[in-house]
């Protein structure tokens, strides 16, 4: 039977977001209702709001979640009533070209949930990245709730369901990071600062931090990193020099762009060793391009590698990185800047837009 919560929905494009009730139907045969404990504000959820994404209005926002799976459909076996479980967008469908040439994490058929939920006069939610978890309950297909230990804060747990991820994956899963290598992050928001934290869990040596904002460069530092660099009202070269500075003159070996405009992806890209490893996590708008002259992309040879998700694959890798933080190896905790209610969304995206935070998380 369905049943109607409140959930915080985006009804058009820039406008504020309401707290409107919302109608969770029955689940299909592979479907689940889960019971949200905690959401955290991400920036993905902001550009939906914005109409940065896709033109799907209304949109009911959030997406790094965890919560309890409360009912499942008649042929769910991947859990169970009463697991606790973090929400994932990418639940593999093991029959594309990409999940049968052993890369699932390009996986192109991802599952979700067979209904929509709407709002009460019948009209269809896009849920956020297939999850819509700014809710008290949320439906979605089986495949996209990740088994974890109850035993952990579901704040902290929350957010390997999407940004912190992210950052962590590019380093360790993208980039590659080996131990006792270089790396510099540009931008030291959530997800660059989960990069950091990765390279220095992966056992780089050098880790270069590299932001406009002090406060983000010295909180950089508590998760890692070895050095920083504020480029306010330095050019491209004087943060390109200050970076080969740090590394013997030769660059880094994995350079990170958190941020996603070409200011720091030219930093980056220009900032490595040669044959070294860039990875651009940082979400690019619509419109942007990239325009370096063709012979320094052959002539510095390496790579260059988007990190979709942080190449994460989620039931791997969210049992992994939970047992880190519980035994004290990783402080996914300290990600959690402040805990606010489900009708403060509107105002945590005006705090992660003043970059006074790495994570808001919604408690329910």
């Amino acid at each position: 039977m369905s049943e109607i919560v409140q959930g915080v929905i985006a009804r058009s494009k820039g406008a504020d977001v309401e707290t409107v009730g919302v109608v969770i139907p029955e689940p299909g045969a592979n479907d689940v209702v889960v019971k949200v404990a905690t959401c955290g504000v991400c920036h993905t959820d902001l550009a939906y709001r914005d109409g940065d994404i896709e033109d799907a209005f209304p949109f009911l926002l959030g997406h790094e979640a965890a919560g309890v799976v409360e009912q499942v459909g008649s042929d769910v076996t991947h859990v169970a009533e009463g697991d606790f479980v973090v929400l994932n967008w990418r639940a593999v469908c093991g029959e594309c070209r990409a999940c049968k040439k052993g890369e699932p994490k390009y996986c192109f058929n991802t599952h979700n949930a067979s209904k929509k939920m709407t709002l009460e006069d019948g009209t269809e939610l896009t849920p956020a990245l297939g999850i819509g978890a700014f809710a008290e309950k949320t439906l979605v297909h089986e495949g996209q709730c990740t088994k974890v230990d109850p035993a952990a804060d579901p704040a902290a747990a929350g957010l390997l369901g999407c940004g912190i991820m992210a950052g962590l994956g590019a380093a360790v899963n993208t980039g590659e990071v080996q131990l006792g290598e270089s790396v510099a992050v540009f931008g030291c928001g959530g997800v660059g600062t989960a990069a950091i934290a990765g390279a220095r869990l992966a056992g780089a040596a050098t880790i270069i931090a590299v932001d406009l904002d002090d406060n983000k460069l010295a909180t950089a530092r508590e998760f890692g990193a070895t050095h920083t660099i504020n480029s306010t009202g330095k050019s491209e070269e004087e943060v390109i020099d200050a970076v080969r500075e740090l590394t013997g003159g030769f660059g880094t070996d994995v350079a990170i762009d958190a941020v996603g405009i070409m200011a720091t992806w030219r930093q980056a890209f220009y900032s490595r060793d040669h044959a070294g490893r860039m990875v651009m996590v940082g979400v690019p708008n619509l419109t942007a391009t990239i325009d370096i002259p063709a012979i320094d992309l052959y002539g510095r040879g390496g790579s260059i590698r988007p990190a979709w998700y942080g190449d994460c694959l989620p039931e791997r890798d969210f049992p992994a990185y939970i047992s880190l933080f519980q035994n004290g190896q990783f402080p996914l905790d300290k990600f959690v800047s402040e805990r606010i209610g489900l009708g403060d969304v509107e105002a945590g995206f005006t705090t992660m837009k003043q970059g006074k935070v790495l994570r808001s998380v919604v408690e329910l």
